[in-house]
């Protein structure tokens, strides 16, 4: 404890912070005297998450035990982006969603852009979409932010709550629906590297009072990137239907589909010790791809039948192919004529999921004991076929580049071809009593795992069955209506590859929240313990897994959001984290630090918005710093990449009545170093994009 206390980067941190609030309330001071009128406090009664677009500060959240809950009763550490704070920062992609909250860290794979690249307590993240199952971050597609209304991050083991998911915890993604409510916005993007986008997010009833509504989101993206040779283009669409025959019932059928042609990696610049400019492409440009084509179907049922007792039950279907083709660097194979070796790598998978859930959850009073009991079934089946491509290419020299085409993948072997089918029937309890300050919740689940693959290559099928429960049990006190304590104990589980035993999690955690009476804002403080075992990792440079062991983390997250007036907000973070590999494969990084995985972490955005008088709309002027401490490239700890401080910038105005331009900047100075190192190869972090949109809603 003596050392999270004593860490003098925190203190850094915080004052750079303060920096940033001092700078940001400048216009305050200056308009000391004057007739504007900078508002009252903001004190808000109606907590009821319906109002996401209005404030950064979320009240309700559907994760935490399972059970929907007020934030201050759930004993589990929760970050939830709301829909303002997202346009707030102008965040793009799910990494730029999550890269301001406590406990998570981004950005340490660089230009990478296969997958969404972010780890929570020191470990890979697991996805879910309105509670239910999409998978690992790592190796999976990268979501659309477009498409959801808000992102619920729940730190630490989950697996009773949700299901199979890894120690570190979880991103539940809450789909745009249909409202019953009318909606008119459209926007455009214009933006560094060509970057050209059009999008939108209508709905309606169909008619005045109609049961039926209906809501329809989209995007279409044309653009350039970074890197010299690359793409990142992209089309999304979405439809929702609902029906509400009565408030005490709704339906829904909600079908997106999401395209990419984007570029899979930088192909990385020669580990010389050179500054290599960003834009330089050694990889070849008939070979450089990330495709993704997905179709999405999801039916909801949700029905009151009063006297405390609700159902609720989802299926969604999911359909798609995916892969990406590049050419990565090797060792450099001649200083003097500055050449270095390269290989060819391809990806190509088929996938087709299918996921159901239905629960009863029945609230009750004893007295003065209140009891919510929810009880549910989930059956997951899951099949993906994937190839993998990895042979020689040509030396290329980094000076003077001259490509030599790409590969052609009918014509050559690949290494690995594999179809895996995975099935999962789960039945799950949740129980929480409150009785004065005092709720207790807790959770069991047992999932049946029925895992096969079959090597195409050889034609040779593997199979395994395991049955893994879960436990998980929280305990929140209510010091007063503004101050919990908590604490829990959770477990987690994952199936590892076949012959493998499943990967499971522990973690103790105890903290405290405050939501004040004075202004709305949540401050959240915790410290954690959790330890992996029967660990297996993914390689991001050959896709292949690799046995790690057993693992640790223990660390303290403090996280604040806060909207001081109806002026001036802010959301603050700094987390410290003290990672250690207990057993590895063969005993060469017993006692090493996690890879990726920074001790100290810390970010602070301030958003300002001074009011207009007469003719002149509002402006909003936004500044945030992203500290992301020292990191070891990798398990076997052998070389580390530095310590960098990130500025990024937002300036909104009000042109006219819902019509505002915005111009957002991240990495607004252009700080550059070596995210990721490997394979005599290094990666650079993103440098700055600046974009442009004009918004309009009526």
């Amino acid at each position: 404890m003596n050392a999270f206390l004593a860490a003098p980067t925190r203190h850094t941190i915080l004052l750079s912070g303060c920096a940033v609030l001092a700078l940001l309330s400048a216009p305050v001071h200056a308009l000391e005297g004057a007739s504007v009128s900078l508002g009252t406090i903001f004190i808000d009664t109606a907590r009821d998450g319906s109002d996401d677009d209005e404030t950064i500060v979320a009240d309700q959240v559907t994760s935490g035990s399972g059970l929907p809950s007020d934030i201050m009763d759930s004993s589990a550490s929760i970050s939830v982006i709301t829909s303002k704070e997202i346009a707030q920062r102008g965040a793009q992609t799910t990494e730029q969603i999550l890269q301001y909250s406590a406990g998570i860290s981004t950005d340490y794979y660089g230009r990478d852009d296969r997958y969404d690249y972010f780890k929570i307590r020191g470990y890979d993240a697991t996805t879910y979409r309105d509670g239910m199952l999409i998978g690992d971050a790592f190796g999976g597609v990268r979501e659309e932010p477009f498409a959801f209304d808000r992102v619920e991050v729940l730190k630490g083991a989950n697996s009773t709550s949700f299901g199979v998911g890894d120690p570190g915890g979880a991103v539940n993604f809450i789909t745009k629906s249909p409202t019953g409510e009318r909606l008119r916005q459209i926007y455009g993007t214009v933006g560094s590297f060509n970057h050209k986008e059009l999008g939108f997010d209508l709905g309606d009833t169909f008619a005045g009072n109609s049961d039926l509504s209906w809501r329809l989101t989209g995007k279409m993206q044309d653009s350039e990137a970074e890197t010299d040779e690359s793409t990142d283009d992209e089309t999304f669409i979405m439809g929702g239907l609902a029906w509400r025959p009565s408030d005490r019932t709704t339906v829904s059928l909600v079908y997106d589909y999401l395209y990419r042609d984007g570029y899979p990696n930088s192909s990385g610049y020669p580990a010389t010790g050179d500054d290599f400019d960003r834009d330089l492409f050694l990889g070849e440009p008939d070979f450089n791809y990330l495709d993704t084509d997905r179709h999405t179907l999801t039916f909801k049922l949700e029905h009151d039948f009063g006297n405390g007792l609700e159902f609720g039950s989802t299926a969604r279907y999911t359909k798609g192919t995916g892969g990406f083709g590049y050419v990565f660097l090797g060792a450099v194979t001649s200083e003097e004529d500055e050449t270095v070796s390269r290989y060819y790598f391809a990806n190509d998978a088929d996938f087709e999921n299918f996921v159901v859930d239905a629960h009863l959850l029945y609230e009750t009073t004893f007295g003065t004991l209140s009891s919510r009991t929810m009880g549910g079934v989930e059956y997951r089946d899951n099949h993906r076929e994937n190839t993998l491509w990895y042979t020689r290419a040509a030396d290329i020299r980094w000076s003077d580049p001259v490509y030599t085409g790409g590969l052609d993948l009918d014509a050559t072997a690949p290494y690995q071809d594999t179809t895996t089918d995975t099935q999962v029937a789960s039945f799950y309890l949740q129980q929480e009593f409150a009785w004065d300050r005092l709720i207790v919740q807790g959770g069991l689940r047992r999932d049946w795992i029925d895992n096969s693959i079959t090597d195409n290559l050889t034609d040779v099928t593997t199979e395994a069955d395991d049955v893994e429960d879960t436990l998980r049990l929280g305990l929140t006190y209510r010091i007063n209506p503004n101050l919990s304590l908590f604490g829990s104990y959770a477990e987690s589980v994952v199936p590892a590859s076949l012959g493998e035993e499943p990967e499971r999690g522990k973690q103790y955690e105890v903290g405290v929240k405050y939501r004040p009476d004075g202004f709305r804002g949540l401050l959240t403080a915790s410290v954690y313990d959790l330890t992996k075992y029967n660990e297996t990792v993914t390689n991001a440079d050959t896709l292949l897994d690799e046995v790690r062991g057993e693992s640790r983390v223990r660390g303290i997250d403090l996280e604040a959001k806060a909207e001081l007036t109806e002026q001036f907000s802010f959301t603050a973070a700094y987390t410290y984290l003290e990672s250690e590999i207990l057993e590895s494969d063969n005993g060469s990084n017993n006692g090493n630090e996690l890879g990726s995985t920074p001790q100290h972490s810390g970010s602070i955005w301030t958003n300002y918005v001074m009011p207009g008088q007469g003719s002149l709309g509002d402006l909003n002027l936004g500044l945030g710093v992203r500290y992301t401490g020292e990191y070891w490239r990798s398990d076997a700890n052998t070389g580390k990449t530095d310590a960098a401080w990130l500025w990024d910038a937002a300036i909104g105005y009000d042109i006219a009545e819902n019509t505002q331009m915005r111009l957002n900047v991240t990495n607004l100075l252009d700080e550059k170093h070596i995210a990721q190192g490997g394979y005599s190869t290094d990666y650079y972090n993103a440098g700055r994009e600046i974009s442009l949109t004009l918004n309009h809603s009526w």
